[in-house]
């Protein structure tokens, strides 16, 4: 463990990355910034528990949030440690055939090309 880890921080990034919905998140976040109501699309789940979800994921240090207005956009934090970056090789890596965050990726990539629902920065 790196001195600016502390064991409270790697127990919160692997509760966060046990969590099937902030994997998906997590996963979808991989290929950019996307704001909340994006993220509801993409996971087909309710507004509620995505935001509690990023609450947690912002409390392990793993996403980052942008405010625009009344808009929230969620992007991936830059790794702060080898353990850290370790664990967004896994996610890169890992889960590359697990249905559904492929299902998600075709999602989130339709959202983007289509600009999604959030209006631009």
């Amino acid at each position: 463990m790196e001195k600016n880890e502390s064991k409270g921080s790697v127990d919160l990034m692997f509760r966060a990355f046990s969590d099937r919905t902030r994997l998906r998140i997590l996963h979808v976040l991989r290929e950019g910034e996307l704001c909340v109501g994006d993220i509801v699309a993409i996971l087909d789940v309710l507004q509620p528990r995505v935001s509690r979800h990023l609450a947690y994921l912002r409390k392990a240090n793993l996403v980052t949030i942008r405010k625009t207005g009344t808009w929230s956009h969620y992007s991936l934090s830059p790794a702060s440690s080898s353990f850290h970056r370790k664990l967004l090789e896994c996610l890169a890596k890992c889960f590359t055939e697990v249905p559904e965050l492929q299902a998600d990726a075709v999602k989130a990539l339709k959202i983007r090309k289509s600009g999604g629902c959030c209006p631009p920065a």
